[in-house]
């Protein structure tokens, strides 16, 4: 072979850490298995690998000797003969992974793709935030098709058992960036799921839920927020949104063009429910008639049912829960949606799946998701005749 100069006899494992020390003469000196030493004119040595790859013979460059000691040099070339036997071609899996991205970049990529279902920027922002605070200063640098189930845990164990909820929500951002990885081709596992056993359980009897009141005090919190000092907007939004059961930001929000007051119907748009799908939502004649009062506060050019202080801006949560705080409700604007399952479901007969889709709940099981295709809209409207009927009754008492 011209220009290769023999070390030895051995057919492999022919240098030697002092041999390659040693080496001054230029020219490239073969160790077996195809890799060789190549040592320039002006000292520098660098490692190569000839190999035939498909039928064709071709060199791959292993780096630097100064970097790239004798055995991992050796353990390239290996894999790279492994690689060609069974009719892969090392070159362009190389080729291919130097465009592979650290998993910063990645999760920064999958970020931007996401912004469009962002349910609001802060959402999107509390995303990043909190891998560039938990999974960016332990494995933000490695390259994403090298991280390994052992770095996810350490990213995980510090916070774990400290801030269970953060460290979930940090667990399941990793494994999204990790699914966008393996659609890529860059891996074929998600090291966030395969650690799950290896993570302590956490201790569900601890968790604090938002406060709610029991059903038979709800009336009574709507009549307190009426006789209060709150906007008209506010006491009317407050009672719209306990009425139809709804999330405050999906009733807040509110705007004329959603409602069909005709036949009594309110669609909120995906984009504004946590499922992302339209949500239709049956209203009782108080509901209708709260509509009516609305109509007074109307502002010029805006399409908000329930304006804020600011033009064509909504009323706020935060408005919301402050009033419950200085109106000594014991309760958050979210936790009436508990208050009405908790009537529905101790109650009244009404069936276990309508109750859950006038919450808009999605479910998991198969049947359920069956039975569901239907808007059961007829059964949900009279669920909240009820629920307006019963909280009319139980003011009176």
């Amino acid at each position: 072979m011209s220009g290769i100069k023999p070390v030895g006899s051995h057919k492999e494992k022919r240098l030697s850490y002092a041999t390659i020390r040693n080496l001054k003469e230029a020219g490239s000196y073969g160790d077996g298995n195809g890799l060789y030493l190549k040592v320039d004119k002006s000292g520098a040595k660098r490692w190569f690998q000839r190999i035939v790859i498909q039928g064709k013979r071709r060199d791959i460059g292993l780096g630097s000797a100064a970097l790239v000691s004798l055995a991992d040099a050796r353990e390239q070339a290996l894999q790279h003969r492994k690689a060609a036997r069974s009719g892969e071609d090392p070159i362009a899996a190389k080729r291919r992974s130097t465009g592979i991205l650290t998993f910063e970049e990645a999760a920064k990529r999958v970020h931007k793709l996401f912004e469009p279902t962002w349910r609001n920027a802060k959402h999107g922002q509390q995303w990043i935030n909190t891998l560039t605070a938990y999974a960016f200063p332990t494995i933000g640098s490695k390259r994403i098709d090298t991280v390994t189930n052992a770095d996810v845990l350490a990213v995980l164990m510090p916070i774990w058992t400290v801030n269970e909820e953060t460290a979930r929500r940090v667990k399941q951002r990793i494994g999204t960036v990790m699914k966008h990885a393996m659609a890529e081709g860059w891996r074929t596992d998600n090291p966030a799921e395969a650690i799950t056993k290896a993570l302590p359980r956490h201790d569900r009897s601890k968790v604090v839920h938002r406060r709610a009141l029991p059903c038979g005090a709800v009336s009574h919190a709507i009549a307190t927020v009426k006789a209060s000092n709150a906007t008209q907007a506010t006491k009317l939004a407050f009672e719209f949104m306990v009425l139809t059961a709804t999330r405050p930001s999906e009733s807040l929000k509110a705007r004329w063009s959603e409602f069909n007051i005709d036949a009594g119907l309110w669609t909120v748009p995906a984009a504004r429910m946590k499922a992302k799908k339209d949500h239709c939502v049956p209203l009782s004649k108080r509901c209708l008639a709260i509509m009516g009062e609305a109509r007074i506060l109307r502002q010029a050019e805006s399409d908000l049912v329930f304006p804020g202080t600011k033009k064509d801006r909504p009323l706020s949560e935060n408005t919301l829960s402050k009033l419950m705080r200085e109106l000594n409700i014991a309760a958050v604007p979210h936790g009436f949606r508990s208050s009405f399952r908790d009537w529905a479901g101790d109650e009244t007969t009404h069936a276990r799946e309508v109750i859950e889709f006038c919450l808009a709940h999605v479910t998991k099981d198969k049947t359920e998701a069956a039975y569901a295709r239907s808007s059961l809209l007829s059964k949900r409207s009279k669920v909240m005749d009820d629920w307006s009927a019963y909280l009319d009754a139980t003011s009176c008492s």
